[in-house]
């Protein structure tokens, strides 16, 4: 075998070409990391969606170079498909154009019925990319439901495939409940049939995600406490049974942090820079964030921050009650985000009845974001569910004590605090407004005591989520898959 492994990695988004949620940092960043390590022949590939489309065709900086034309089975005939190829630091991207990539859709409709069409052609049309070039790849790394397609129809042909014959296959999971339940008639238009002697539930055997996970040789979720979650009924979305049965085959490994792009030394967004040498600079960025936006700039009052997706998967429908039941003691919060209508006028409503305390903006503000990581003491996380997260990452680098339900990514990466002095957070167990309000009782009584409360902030500051830690164990694991799969198919050279 070849000592440079050579890697597929499907998205349905990335940066910098496209972001609309995690998945795009982690498709950004992971390919990058791992082409950095050595030893690893990286090649991303992602739909060429309108938006990016509207970017890149007038950037020249892209470069971009149509690489392969042809036809891919679709109904009773043919899907015409273009590939366009650049490179982003070195590293090879593919944008998939074609017959069903519209340019005036968005990237993400509503409707998995409708996104199936778009997504199941750009999984087989990128496997076949792969085949034109003559480039065969030792695993694809997919994504989510969107990209599960390829894996499927890997696991339905390859064995009579000798392209892909050696080909492991992973799927990574940053967000079980998105089954993609619904795109069962963009599958068959393809040629994948539901998988009905499977061992799957009879409901999920037409959706990419269920197919995905019977079909991936290896599963990785975005947290190892996610890997064990979806195993329960609580957070398996139906399909805990089945998995149980793969149990073998899955594992977690947490997202990384772009560190160069979140640094409090060099954050121009923030009043004053500072880094853990320097933490006593942190307080003018506390004052200048209330200050800008009308509350007390008292550096003695605990400053709360959220910046979130108003969505009760994130917890923050806790938040109003739980800020009740702490209204005798001391506290401000500077709340940010958008998303449910009825979640935000619940936050509209809690600043109206707290004008002197609550800050709430509507909006996405990348700007504001950096302020409230580097000005507020803690920062409220109450997820429901949460596969990994990268806001608790964020915080803790920025000096910002994370407080957060003790659910996936969250219990990886915060170590809770202990009387003792162990820890660089405060975690809660049950999704209610009881335990955020008695979690942050105990937090504010920690606050109180500057020299223990700095000693949480520099053990936050301290830990290392750069994506080189992640990517080198992603390496390892993608050895072990391409070793195995080549035993299984008697090709050991």
């Amino acid at each position: 075998m070849s000592t440079e492994l050579k890697i597929l990695f499907l998205a349905a988004e990335a940066e910098p070409f496209i972001k609309i949620g995690g998945l795009g940092d982690v498709a950004g960043s992971l390919p990058q990391a791992l082409k950095e390590l050595g030893g690893v022949d990286v090649r991303l590939a992602i739909p060429f969606h309108g938006a990016i489309q509207r970017h890149a065709i007038p950037q020249p900086s892209y470069n971009l170079s149509r690489i392969a034309t042809f036809e891919i089975p679709y109904q009773d005939g043919s899907a015409h498909v273009e590939a366009l190829a650049t490179e982003i630091n070195g590293m090879p991207v593919y944008l998939i154009a074609g017959d069903l990539i519209s340019a005036d859709a968005p990237v993400y409709t509503i409707d998995p019925s409708v996104d199936g069409y778009k997504f199941t052609f750009f999984s087989l049309a990128a496997l076949e990319v792969a085949r034109r070039l003559g480039w065969a790849p030792d695993v694809v790394h997919a994504n989510d439901w969107h990209t599960a397609p390829a894996l499927y129809a890997l696991w339905l042909w390859r064995e009579q495939d000798d392209f892909f014959r050696n080909t492991a296959t992973l799927l990574g999971v940053h967000n079980l409940p998105y089954l993609g339940i619904g795109a069962n008639q963009a599958l068959s238009a393809f040629g994948l049939p539901p998988a009905t002697s499977s061992t799957l539930p009879e409901w999920a055997q037409h959706a990419p995600m269920p197919l995905g996970l019977l079909a991936a040789d290896r599963i990785v979720a975005a947290s190892p406490t996610y890997a064990q979650e979806i195993l329960t009924p609580e957070f398996g979305s139906g399909l805990e049974d089945f998995l149980a049965t793969r149990k073998a085959a899955i594992s977690g490994i947490l997202n990384g942090l772009d560190t160069g792009k979140w640094n409090p030394a060099t954050d121009e967004a923030i009043i004053a820079q500072y880094d853990a040498e320097h933490l006593e600079r942190r307080i003018e960025n506390k004052r200048a964030l209330a200050i800008e936006l009308g509350l007390n700039p008292d550096p003695t009052i605990p400053l709360l921050g959220m910046v979130t997706r108003m969505d009760p998967q994130k917890g923050i429908d806790l938040v109003p009650a739980g800020l009740r039941l702490m209204k005798q003691q001391a506290w401000q919060a500077i709340i940010l985000g958008s998303g449910i209508p009825q979640v935000e006028a619940s936050m509209r409503k809690l600043e109206k009845e707290f004008p002197e305390r609550v800050r709430v903006a509507i909006r996405f503000d990348a700007v504001l974001s950096r302020r409230i990581y580097a000005g507020a003491d803690l920062f409220l996380i109450p997820s429901r569910y949460e596969p990994c997260g990268l806001t608790q990452m964020i915080a803790m680098r920025y000096g910002c004590v994370p407080l957060a339900r003790a659910t996936g990514g969250l219990k990886d990466t915060i170590q809770k605090f202990q009387p003792k002095g162990q820890g660089s957070g405060f975690l809660f167990k049950n999704p209610s407004p009881g335990d955020l309000a008695r979690a942050l009782r105990q937090a504010l009584r920690i606050y109180a005591h500057p020299e223990v409360w700095q000693s949480i902030q520099l053990r936050g500051m301290s830990q290392d989520f750069s994506w080189e830690r992640f990517a080198r164990q992603y390496a390892q694991l993608y050895q072990e898959m391409a070793i195995r799969r080549r035993q299984e198919t008697g090709n050991e050279q």
